[in-house]
């Protein structure tokens, strides 16, 4: 089977797994009309890329039967509007009395939550590390983050290819803005946004120097 096909195969599996709850290999073979064989074969890399869970069932004096479900992993793979939901609703509230005043308190909120779960983890680092851990932090949140140093001392670029919420941060800056001031409060160094995907540009570039009160002390 060309690599293509398998890809068509695992999606097709992967998809009626979703509609069903939780299959067994038996009726996944009947549903895609191929051998139980085969169908073994996609569920076990489907196991080992995390996509699938199963989960043993014993029916009277037999063997236990498998029934294979999906992860929150895999969930995560079919369609979702999430972000046209938050722009109703943010479209909404804007329209209410104080409701601009509000969004802006929502975004605060979300900096300053998102601060408090990961400052712990930049406690007693150099600059450098912890605009390495950031990187970190902002893939796993699927910004494709990547930084490097600069020919400056100290200095750094931090790049975001990607922006999970680009649709709200295009209507809605404060996103883009309390982006930066959290970056700020966890690097504790001064972050200058110098590109923005919001504004059309290929990715979100930030340059990271230390504050000019760390330089006066070196």
């Amino acid at each position: 089977m060309l690599p293509n096909e398998e890809g068509s195969t695992r999606r097709q599996l992967l998809q009626l797994i979703k509609v069903q709850g939780s299959c067994r290999i038996r009726e996944l073979a009947q549903s895609l009309e191929v051998t139980e064989m085969a169908i073994r074969r996609h569920m076990h890399k489907l196991e080992e890329e995390g996509l699938i869970t199963a989960r043993a069932v014993r029916h009277g004096m037999g063997r236990p039967v498998l029934y294979y479900s999906l992860t929150v992993l895999a969930d995560e793979r079919f369609p979702r509007k999430y972000s046209q939901l938050t722009l109703d609703l943010l479209s909404e509230l804007e329209e209410q009395p104080s409701g601009a005043q509000m969004i802006d308190s929502m975004f605060i909120g979300r900096r300053d939550k998102l601060e408090a779960r990961y400052e712990e983890r930049m406690q007693h680092r150099s600059l450098k590390d912890r605009v390495m851990e950031l990187a970190i932090i902002q893939n796993a949140g699927g910004y494709m983050a990547e930084w490097e140093s600069t020919d400056e001392f100290e200095v750094y670029q931090l790049y975001e290819y990607n922006c999970p919420i680009s649709q709200i941060a295009c209507r809605y800056r404060q996103a883009c803005e309390c982006e930066q001031q959290l970056f700020e409060k966890l690097l504790d160094a001064d972050v200058e946004r110098t590109q923005c995907l919001a504004d059309g540009a290929a990715c979100c570039t930030y340059k990271i120097r230390p504050k000019q009160k760390h330089l006066q002390h070196l």
